[in-house]
């Protein structure tokens, strides 16, 4: 793999989640702008994923597609090098063989020779390889800096308030401090390696944000950490043209509504929503009487479910839309499957968080309002 005279070559290596590989490539993508050459390394699985958006978008001359190949292990083959449709019990079990590919990473890194790393929040031991071949390795944030600063700061100063009380959780009560003898193993485990991970940055720390959302947010998370934190942006996916007729449909739907009509529900890329928890959905929307979307998704790999099926009796003919794939909206209104973001998005007036109960289920109520 040669490098081009006069270009500053990278390796990224996003965690194996969409929701990480996503931002990675959308950076790449910006960078190839200012004189980038891009090597995104991944998985096969997630790289097969995102193949077809390099090549129609004409980024296959500056960003190059790099397969990482897990340890063989009889309980994760290679279907599983990914977190879509990962059985949740093999989550650590995909972590750990990550980070067993320490030797085929290594031997990416003195192929290519690039001029820096980009790594993930739970890669320590790929910056750790980077430095010892002279390679700068810095770290990029794909989860925002507020829900950064809220995790450092229950962790550096336990038993303080945090500084910005609308960040907390609704479970989380303001002074309350995290009884870390509680917490299991495996979650110390990664919490070891998001705090070394962050140690390893040289000098500085990317993040997906903006400074006109979380600038108090960027500031904190520089003191927690001792780096300055260069925002770049949200990182938001480039609009792709498609004339199929679905999309056309949908928009001409949507073109007949009133501005702030139409709400959107989204709980993520991977979260996938229980049978109650689509019921409570279902009926939250019914109780509301607004017009929708709602990206309704299934695990992949598991038993074929029929929409209707799913759905509460009639619900189908009610005045909205379900996607099982893509999405378009005027508004943005829904849960997030990490809370401190459903907070952050209801602070800055772009979302609405849903409330859940006391045992933290979905009702239709908190939807209703």
């Amino acid at each position: 793999m040669d490098k081009r005279v006069g270009n500053t070559s990278m390796v990224m290596l996003p965690w194996l989640a969409h929701g990480h590989i996503s931002p990675f490539l959308e950076l790449a993508k910006k960078l190839t702008h200012r004189n980038f050459i891009i090597y995104l390394c991944s998985t096969p699985i997630n790289l097969n994923s995102i193949k077809n958006t390099v090549i129609d978008q004409n980024y296959s001359s500056s960003i190059q597609l790099v397969e990482l190949h897990l340890p063989s292990l009889p309980e994760l083959p290679p279907r599983y090098h990914t977190t879509n449709g990962l059985p949740p019990h093999l989550m650590d079990t995909l972590k750990d063989a990550f980070e067993l590919s320490r030797p085929a990473f290594t031997n990416i890194l003195t192929t290519i020779k690039p001029d820096l790393l980009l790594y993930d929040f739970n890669q320590p031991w790929a910056a750790a390889i980077s430095s010892s071949h002279n390679i700068p390795a810095v770290q990029f944030l794909t989860g925002g800096a507020g829900m950064a600063a809220y995790g450092l700061h229950m962790i550096y100063k336990p038993g303080q308030d945090f500084p910005f009380p609308l960040l907390y959780p609704r479970f989380h009560k303001i002074g309350e401090s995290v009884d870390f003898s509680k917490i299991p193993d495996n979650v110390k485990k990664d919490i070891d390696r998001f705090l070394e991970a962050l140690r390893r940055s040289h000098d500085i720390i990317l993040c997906k944000t903006f400074e006109e959302i979380e600038e108090k947010y960027i500031d904190y998370l520089s003191v927690l950490t001792n780096k300055k934190i260069i925002p770049v942006g949200p990182l938001v996916q480039e609009t792709i043209k498609v004339d199929d007729e679905q999309h056309m449909e949908i928009t001409q739907w949507l073109d007949n509504k009133e501005e702030n009509s139409v709400v959107f529900v989204s709980f993520g890329s991977e979260y996938f929503l229980s049978n109650e928890e689509m019921e409570e959905v279902a009926n939250g929307l019914e109780l509301s009487e607004v017009n929708f979307i709602w990206v309704v998704r299934f695990p992949a790999g598991g038993k074929k479910i029929v929409l209707k099926e799913a759905l509460p009796e009639n619900f189908l003919k009610r005045e909205g839309w379900w996607w099982r794939d893509g999405q378009r909206r005027r508004k943005y209104w829904g849960t997030k499957a990490q809370p401190l973001n459903a907070r952050l998005v209801e602070e800055v007036g772009v979302g609405v968080e849903v409330v859940r109960d006391e045992s933290r289920k979905l009702r239709r109520e908190g939807l209703q309002r």
